[in-house]
């Protein structure tokens, strides 16, 4: 039996990670320049009011009326002017205004700021470092590179959206047409000329664009990356073929970050463009980015301390649905998920290995800080996408994880606009492959279109049991159902020389967090290239379990393929009271509770 991934939810190896970090990010603040860039928080908004029919776009004002919310609310009033005006009066330069957090973004020396301080109306002044670094900090792992399409390749485009139950949105006529869309990202090259977004530009289904960085409304002049993305939720093939689930959508293109340098001050563009899509009605948004340990610490991943958690928080207040990549810094020191990604109420998408329908290496890891469960689900890593110089790329990142959900959450509320927001969030949870199970490297799984287009009156059937645990003395034994041991070509035994059983070491932390074995597949088996008839094209029925305590906090959890009926044995003496095994395999969950 070979026992494919396992992971251990202690804080040992972390905690000691943090510390490194805490020690590098002390060393680097000695050395950074003396920080020039303030928010002025301001007290109130006295006085102030709006007029929602004015200020929304058409689509905004319906959203909030789907919703049940209030056509406006004090965060969307407008910031007291002479407030700013006195700010404007002693800062250097003033860069940005928020409604949502009655703030001024600007520029000061710390003299300025002290005086700041001292203005009727300001409530607080808090200084951000601005550090110049390099790479952006989009969640993309790979530099790719333009090539013919193969086999493979077309495969690979079918396989994405197939993942996700592709034929039963298409079979139900959903394909997002009514969302409106946002995506943040470091640029849009080529949008407006490639062939793959010609029936957007035809139908003007771009209906806004604004740079946040350069302060003007062009996005198709920098940056692949978001042309990659907006191609997993709306990009065609030249045939025909979509690489997204929601290609009849429309879309709001941002363009937040900057290319080759990593700023405090994109927050504050994802700030900006975050009340730009709320004005403008956008549905959802898609944020293929995150901000790690170039400014945060890992127990700063709280959902509160980042403006961008703060702010996506608050867009889901407004019924805006926020899918966030989880990040990919699962194989280095950061490991765990980044910020916006740790916001509560943000669905943050983790990546698979379309070759094993595994957790894929690079992709952060949960918890978020408090324990809390992150990611939320997860979609194919490594995708075809679309180049901007007219061809197709095959790429990898949770980039492309995000958009691929972002597009069947559109095509999930365009057959339910009626659906609130966290009501949507929680059904497609919901509606994947693994649930209720979870752990902190898939989630609860893959979404699936065939939970939400089921036949009127009819409901998606449970899954039949396909395993017991069985308490034997001082084990806990799960044994595979007769009536689901059937393989290809034959019969899972009982027993094999394989059986693996669970021990001290496995449990205590003392193996690698990730251990990956042989190939899927046979001991030989070859990474395909162009033979795509070797790779699967339904997931492998692993056997997922994991262990965790009163709280619901995972100790432990792990991945096997199952080789034998009796796959797991697990000792007795090794749980504590209150402590939660359960066990996921062929659809089926079943839990046995530590008296």
């Amino acid at each position: 039996m070979r026992i494919l991934l396992r992971f251990f939810a202690d804080l040992s190896r972390s905690l000691a990670a943090s510390l490194l970090l805490l020690s590098a990010g002390a060393a680097h603040a000695q050395a950074a320049k003396p920080t020039v860039h303030y928010w002025v928080f301001l007290r109130d908004k006295a006085g102030m009011r709006l007029q929602p029919a004015t200020y929304f776009a058409p689509q905004a004002q319906a959203r909030r009326q789907r919703q049940h919310l209030p056509a406006a609310d004090s965060t969307d009033f407008p910031v007291r002017p002479d407030y700013v005006r006195r700010v404007q009066n002693l800062a250097d330069t003033v860069t940005y205004v928020s409604r949502w957090f009655n703030a001024v973004a600007c520029q000061a020396t710390p003299a300025q700021a002290a005086a700041l301080r001292q203005l009727s109306g300001v409530q607080a002044v808090v200084p951000r470092t601005t550090i110049d670094l390099a790479p952006a900090s989009h969640a993309e792992t790979v530099a790719s590179t333009e090539k013919e399409l193969t086999t493979a390749d077309r495969q690979l485009a079918r396989r994405q959206t197939a993942s996700l139950g592709a034929a039963a949105f298409k079979q139900a006529g959903l394909a997002g047409r009514g969302l409106r869309i946002a995506i943040f990202d470091v640029g849009f090259l080529g949008v407006d000329r490639h062939l793959a977004f010609q029936h957007l530009m035809r139908d003007k289904r771009v209906v806004a664009t604004h740079n946040f960085v350069r302060e003007h409304t062009s996005v198709y002049a920098s940056g692949r990356h978001g042309t990659e993305v907006l191609s997993c939720i709306a990009g065609l093939l030249p045939d025909g073929t979509p690489l997204g689930l929601a290609p009849q959508a429309e879309f709001l293109l941002a363009r937040t970050e900057r290319l080759y340098r990593e700023l405090y001050v994109e927050e504050e563009a994802w700030l900006a463009a975050v009340e730009w899509a709320d004005r403008n009605g956008a549905d959802i948004i898609n944020s293929s980015l995150g901000y790690t340990n170039r400014r945060y610490f890992p127990e700063q991943m709280n959902g509160r301390t980042s403006l961008v958690a703060r702010a996506a928080e608050l867009a889901a207040r407004k019924g805006i649905l926020v899918v966030n990549a989880a990040g990919n810094d699962g194989d280095d020191d950061w490991h765990t998920i980044g910020t916006p990604a740790d916001g509560d109420s943000v669905l943050a998408v983790g990546g698979l290995d379309p070759d094993t329908y595994l957790h894929i290496d690079f992709s952060s890891y949960g918890p978020a800080a408090g324990r809390r469960l992150k990611p939320n689900v997860s979609a194919f890593g490594t995708v075809l996408a679309v180049a901007p110089g007219g061809g197709y790329v095959r790429t990898q990142g949770t980039s492309f994880s995000s958009p691929l959900v972002a597009g069947f959450a559109a095509c999930v509320w365009q057959q339910n606009r009626q659906l609130p927001v966290m009501e949507l969030f929680a059904k497609v949870q919901e509606s994947a492959t693994l649930y209720p199970y979870y752990d902190y490297a898939h989630g609860y799984g893959t979404p699936q279109a065939s939970f939400f287009v089921a036949k009127p009156g009819s409901s998606v059937p449970a899954a039949a049991p396909s395993f017991d645990l069985v308490r034997q003395d001082s084990l806990l034994v799960v044994i595979i159902r007769p009536t689901a041991a059937f393989v290809p070509a034959h019969t899972l035994p009982l027993y094999a020389d394989s059986v693996v059983a669970v021990t001290p070491d496995n449990l205590s932390g003392n193996v690698p967090a990730v251990g990956r074995e042989e190939p899927i597949g046979t001991p030989d088996a070859k990474t395909p290239t162009d033979d795509s008839s070797t790779v699967p094209l339904t997931p492998p029925n692993y056997l997922y379990w994991h262990l965790a305590n009163k709280q619901g906090v995972l100790r432990s959890y792990e991945v096997r393929d199952v080789t034998q009926r009796a796959v797991l044995r697990i000792p007795l003496r090794l749980l504590q009271p209150g402590d939660l095994v359960r066990v996921h395999y062929r659809g089926y969950t079943q839990s046995y509770l530590q008296p």
